[in-house]
């Protein structure tokens, strides 16, 4: 089964302890559950079985064109600045490791199959499998696990390379993904292109 492994949001602005979610709730989970290192050892995996990386990002035009302006979600984004294509926040964190040939994706919603090319990319592909993990838990990996339960692909997810914005959050989206695909760990999951 052919497979390929999407690393959710995983950028600057929303992960890096410098950047604006450094001292969030988001930010200190991120830190505690050791979600930068565990991500980043769970890419070198994928890459020693031969399975492609796919990094998804969130990113808007410089003047949020694409950004809808009455969605609780995306709005503070405008008024902070965040996620604008073109600056550092949009890059995806440098401790991943990010490689020509890997997969970038960009979206402008929650989901990385709305209006992206992502789709193009697995039939091209030809994927059967994705693996998948990111933050946070509860917007982009929910969405993207049944989303991509809802196109046929078998769903696995890393739980241990997510974070919410609680510790509760988190347990409550992995408890409800749980019928959606399959959970594992970095250490646990077996990697096959």
């Amino acid at each position: 089964m052919k497979s390929v492994y999407l690393v959710l949001d995983m950028q600057n602005d929303l992960v890096s302890e410098e950047g604006p979610n450094g001292k969030s709730p988001l930010g200190a989970q991120v830190k505690e559950r050791r979600i930068l290192e565990r991500t980043a050892q769970a890419i070198e995996k994928a890459r020693t079985a031969g399975v492609g990386i796919g990094f998804v990002r969130v990113g808007f035009s410089p003047d949020y064109a694409e950004c809808p302006a009455g969605s609780p979600v995306f709005a503070p984004a405008r008024a902070n600045g965040l996620f604008r294509l073109g600056s550092a926040g949009v890059e995806i964190h440098p401790r991943l490791g990010r490689r020509d040939g890997d997969w970038l994706i960009t979206k402008h919603r929650v989901s990385p199959f709305y209006s992206t090319d992502l789709e193009t990319y697995l039939r091209a592909s030809r994927i059967e499998r994705i693996f998948c993990s990111g933050v946070s838990t509860q917007a982009v990996v929910q969405a993207t696990v049944r989303d991509g339960h809802d196109r046929d692909y078998a769903m696995v997810l890393l739980e241990d390379c997510c974070a919410a914005h609680s510790a509760e959050e988190h347990r409550n989206s992995i408890g409800s993904l749980g019928r959606f695909c399959t959970v594992t760990t970095s250490d646990q999951v077996e990697f096959s292109a």
